[in-house]
């Protein structure tokens, strides 16, 4: 009688490990995520990026970094995140004046750099969002740029046995939903943090300026901090700067946000971080060397109702700067230039 229960006991022990040898997929136990500790100079802004609803782990960013270069995010399948923001040009859309989208279509804006990320406030030219949980989603859903929709996406990855197992890892398990999605792109959009230039070098007393460039931070400070103020040398505001309204792209800045004329023309003061890797600059991609910027705030700006203030001084439009200072401040623009920030791997596809 106890040969047969032993027997019948090996006999269910088999059949259950025969089981769990044909199932589809076997359930590793999750590993413990880990935090992902951001790291900045003390002399940085105060961090914005929420992590009390969204904290950064090591996961999660791992997740983000994929999501980032995935084309499924797109309705064709053909455009990442990572397709209109490249590393090498600190995540801008380099040659492009405006950013390409799925059949090659053509947006209306130039592509920001993405740097920094964590300590804006505002995003976008226009500053139509707020919190950088949900700033891929303008991207995703523009006709002109992803043309896709959240929905879409999940169908997309909700069988790819590679994405169950990075939502599981970041999230406990394998549910692909849009607030993981964009909280991901998120985590990894917060790491993106550029701070080793030559510029904070010197900060930090660690290397000297050279004369020139010495001279044009004195003239940067006199001639441009009013609005690319402190250390990520924006102040996020909204300033009209005199540019011509462009009709190719209709795009009167601020003022497709708010509908009040006294937006009409106002662009988010961009930081001045890696500017030497960015051009083409302005929100149209209108120049393409810092040359030509400089010139046109020394000799080209439009007077209209709405110019900044700032632009408008002593009987005169523009800022007062002759081709010596011009240079000089150029020297001191690259000194922003942080190549190991656009060479770093972690940021890579």
């Amino acid at each position: 009688m106890i040969n047969f229960s032993i027997k019948m006991m090996l006999a269910v022990l088999m059949i259950l490990l025969g089981c769990i040898s044909c199932s589809d997929e076997v359930i590793q136990p999750l590993e413990k995520d880990e935090a992902y500790h951001l790291q900045f100079p003390a002399y940085f802004p105060e961090m914005s990026f929420d992590q009390s609803s969204n904290p950064v782990t090591k996961n999660g960013v791992e997740l983000g970094r994929k999501l980032f270069y995935e084309g499924r995010l797109s309705r064709n399948n053909t455009i990442s995140c990572g397709f209109c923001h490249i590393q090498e040009n600190a995540f801008t859309h380099h040659g492009h004046t405006v950013s390409h989208g799925v059949d090659d279509r053509i947006g209306i804006r130039n592509a920001p750099p993405i740097q920094n990320m964590a300590f804006l406030k505002k995003y976008m030219w226009d500053g139509v969002i707020h919190n950088l949980n949900q700033q891929a989603i303008s991207p995703i859903t523009d006709v002109n740029e992803m043309d896709s929709s959240i929905p879409e996406a999940i169908s997309k990855l909700k069988n790819d046995q590679k994405y169950k197992k990075l939502f599981r890892d970041a999230y406990g398990d394998e549910t692909i939903t849009g607030e993981r999605i964009l909280k991901a792109l998120s985590q990894f959009m917060a790491t993106l943090v550029s701070a080793d230039s030559k510029y904070d070098r010197f900060r930090q007393g660690r290397e000297q300026f050279t004369p020139e460039e010495s001279q044009g931070m004195a003239l940067f400070n006199q001639k441009c901090a009013s609005c690319h103020s402190g250390e990520l040398f924006t102040d996020e505001s909204f300033r009209n700067t005199g540019m011509y309204y462009n009709t190719e792209f209709k795009d009167a800045g601020r003022y497709r946000v708010t509908l009040d004329q006294a937006d009409w023309m106002k662009f988010r003061v961009p930081s001045l971080r890696n500017i030497e890797y960015t051009k083409p600059y302005m929100h149209d991609g209108r120049f393409y060397t810092l040359d030509a910027v400089l010139n046109f705030y020394s000799d080209h700006v439009e007077d209209n109702p709405n110019l900044d203030p700032q632009l408008r001084q002593n009987g005169r439009t523009g800022i007062a700067m002759n081709s010596q200072e011009k240079q000089l401040i150029i020297a001191f623009l690259k000194t922003l230039s942080d190549k190991s920030f656009i060479s770093n791997p972690e940021f890579a596809e």
